[in-house]
């Protein structure tokens, strides 16, 4: 009975914000906040004094429901599902972030309920580290002063937009309901090596390319290279600017999952799908996979400009490859442009607008256009509430008659609901 009782406390603690040593919960160092206070964070800041005085356990998540009201349809060659307005399925997340030592911390998200999976499951994790005091106390510190090392099977760092975008139930970051339409994201086993002074941030990485790891058919596997380079600057109280480029190159994996490696899935359910489909099983709906399978070559632009309330992010991405059953590298372009105001007490209120369009060449032939425009309104009731009503708009060009994409649209409003603490 003792026993059980210690469980009970210790679980008490974690959920109200005790550590396991009677100490209260301190902000972790390093650290980007899963509320408001971290929209407009990128890569972790690198934080230039230690709190640390013991291991420390922070338990987090987030909650997301939306209401739907879209309508969709086609050119008729191919029916599509019967949608209406309704609510959609719930999704949740749980993070632990444990504090292991000074400046070595561990990350672990798991999906409890994501449209693809219903059943809780594994998103990813990995080791941030910032001192090598495990090696020797103070070992290369005029070095890890400014540099960051992640190691694990986690979200890969290309592109700024993955900071930006929805990560299942943690939507307090993205200022509208739906990702771009072309959604770079993957988790894969790697490491990445950061560097961060005076503004100018560098990151280079290296991934076994894969999303599933098995030890089956050795001979089919690869490497990812992934690099960043950008300039990040807070000039006054007002005005902060950041570009960054970056690239994810695959020159021969089995099977390449940039733009199809989220396993949560769109926000955006059954939108121009078969009239068998379901959420689960069509769970990309709304989004373009370019296919490049094999082989890939991504480079990705992003500049950021904040002045006062008003910001604007942007996105230039071009990808090329192909997959092993093609001779010739096909290509496929995504700009996309988001400008938020931002005003009221600490910016709880804002408006937002945001233009998305991507052309690519299918297998078949087909050069296809995708554009997407975006309204949106948001309002923090707290710093871990908020609430986020979207007018969303999209139209397909350029497929054949016999795709259900062919003369293809939908539109309506979302409205959606985040916890995050």
């Amino acid at each position: 009975m003792r026993t059980q009782l210690k469980l009970v406390a210790v679980l008490v603690a974690m959920l109200t914000g005790f550590n396991f040593y009677g100490q209260s919960k301190r902000d972790l160092d390093n650290y980007r906040q899963p509320d408001q206070r971290g929209i407009n964070v990128f890569e972790a800041p690198k934080d230039s004094i230690s709190t640390f005085d013991g291991i420390n356990v922070r338990v987090g998540g987030q909650s997301t429901l939306q209401y739907q009201d879209i309508s969709h349809e086609n050119s008729g060659a191919v029916a599509l599902k019967e949608i209406g307005g309704n609510f959609n399925l719930a999704t949740a997340n749980l993070d632990l972030d444990v504090v292991l030592m000074d400046g070595v911390r561990m990350h672990l998200r798991t999906y409890l309920s994501s449209r693809h999976h219903p059943e809780p499951y594994v998103k990813g994790g990995y080791l941030q580290i910032d001192k090598l005091d495990f090696v020797r106390k103070g070992f290369m510190e005029g070095f890890m002063k400014y540099a960051t090392f992640k190691i694990g099977h986690m979200e890969n760092n290309y592109g700024d937009a993955h900071f930006r975008r929805s990560d299942n139930a943690q939507a307090m970051y993205n200022p509208f309901v739906g990702n771009l339409i072309m959604d770079a994201f993957t988790t894969e086993v790697g490491a990445e090596l950061y560097y961060q002074r005076s503004g100018f941030i560098g990151m280079v990485g290296f991934t076994n390319g894969k999303l599933n790891q098995d030890v089956a058919n050795p001979d089919t596997g690869g490497a990812s290279f992934i690099a960043k380079l950008g300039y990040d600057k807070k000039f006054n109280d007002d005005f902060r600017f950041r570009l960054t480029g970056s690239i994810y190159n695959t020159g021969a994996v089995r099977n390449s999952f940039l733009y199809s490696a989220d396993r949560a899935g769109s926000r955006y359910y059954l939108v121009l799908e078969n009239e068998d489909a379901t959420p689960a099983g069509n769970f990309r709906s709304g989004r373009y996979n370019p296919n490049l399978r094999n082989e890939i070559t991504a480079i990705m632009f992003n500049p950021f400009v904040k002045y006062k309330g008003l910001e604007f992010f942007g996105t230039y991405e071009t990808a090329s490859g192909k997959a092993n059953s093609e001779l010739e590298d096909r290509t496929a372009t995504q700009l996309a442009g988001e400008l938020i105001y931002r005003f009221g007490q600490n910016e709880k209120y804002y408006l937002g607008t945001r233009y998305n369009k991507v052309d690519g060449e299918e297998m078949n032939g087909d050069d296809i256009e995708i554009s997407r425009f975006n309204l949106s309104a948001g309002w923090f009731l707290t710093r871990n509430i908020m609430a986020k009503i979207e007018y969303v708009s999209q139209k397909h060009d350029g497929y054949n008659s016999e795709s259900i994409f062919n003369d293809g649209k939908f539109d309506g409003f979302m409205l959606e609901t985040v916890i995050s603490f």
